[in-house]
């Protein structure tokens, strides 16, 4: 374990131990990380959805391995703290989850989020009793790090077929009881729920921002309780927009307005030289 990944770890535990709220940006390759490192953010985190698309897939195709490997790349990009987002830990089983937990370690990262979807059509959450064993495991693993490493549950429900606010907050606090550092419900539908939410855990709430009509403004989610509000694939999808409106503009009308829009080579350079 290298100084600067215990370093890392103890500024990202530090961001979570600190007086109101801090924004995690969700990066997608080293040259979005050096953007995004450039532009002041405290720390990083991957996302599923993206790293896919990167690899032309759709969210939920991408192997551990892929994963881990996207993951070491935005480590080595900047000094800042990253977190992955690392689905359901790529593994049914908790003794599965756990060997995810050090691997992850292994990459330089210093957190991850672990969710309770199964990916199965038929029955998309696990039983709380097993989700909460394989929360179990992951803490577990992630205590015999010797650095602190955050490990994110995640409650799936309000974006898998079961919108249950009382289940989400149960869930969530079985995953807390069970050692989680953060807690993560994504998709809830309104201030009320984050609220709700925030008030019934005593750990870090993490937000997460990026879904039409779900997302509102920093100050409404500080005042609400939350303590660390994560981007999603939202600045991947915006990156990603600005390509098609691009491409679509030369194609279909034979213009190039959009470059006068851009950033300049000189400008970017910039963020790319000053990294890592």
């Amino acid at each position: 374990m290298t100084s600067s990944q215990i370093e890392k770890a103890n500024r990202f535990r530090a961001l979570h131990q600190d007086p109101g709220f801090f924004l995690i940006a969700n990066v997608w390759d080293a040259g979005s990380a050096r953007i995004l490192a450039g532009l002041g953010f405290q720390a990083l985190a991957t996302s599923s959805g993206a790293c896919a698309g990167v690899l032309g897939r759709r969210d939920g195709m991408v192997t551990r391995e892929e994963a881990l490997g996207h993951a070491r790349a935005i480590v080595q990009a900047t000094d800042l703290p990253v977190s992955a987002d690392l689905e359901k830990g790529f593994a049914d089983a908790p003794a599965g989850v756990a060997e995810t937990i050090g691997l992850a370690a292994g990459t330089g990262l210093v957190g991850c989020t672990i969710e309770d979807f199964s990916g199965n059509s038929d029955k998309p959450l696990y039983d709380l009793d097993f989700a909460r064993e394989r929360i179990s495991a992951a803490v577990e693993a992630a205590r015999t790090l010797s650095f602190p490493f955050m490990l994110t549950a995640r409650a799936e429900g309000f974006l898998r077929g079961n919108p249950d606010l009382d289940d989400a907050i149960k869930r969530l606090q079985a995953f807390e009881e069970a050692g989680a550092d953060v807690l993560m419900a994504p998709g809830l539908p309104d201030l009320e729920a984050v609220q709700a939410v925030c008030a019934a855990l005593s750990r870090p709430f993490n937000f997460m921002a990026g879904l039409k009509g779900r997302s509102f403004t920093t100050a409404d989610l500080a005042k609400a309780g939350v303590k660390r509000i994560s981007l999603a694939t939202s600045l991947y999808r915006a990156a990603m927009s600005g390509l098609v409106n691009a491409a679509r503009e030369v194609k279909d009308q034979g213009t190039f307005g959009y470059v006068e829009a851009s950033m300049a080579t000189p400008e970017l350079n910039g963020y790319m030289s000053g990294g890592g």
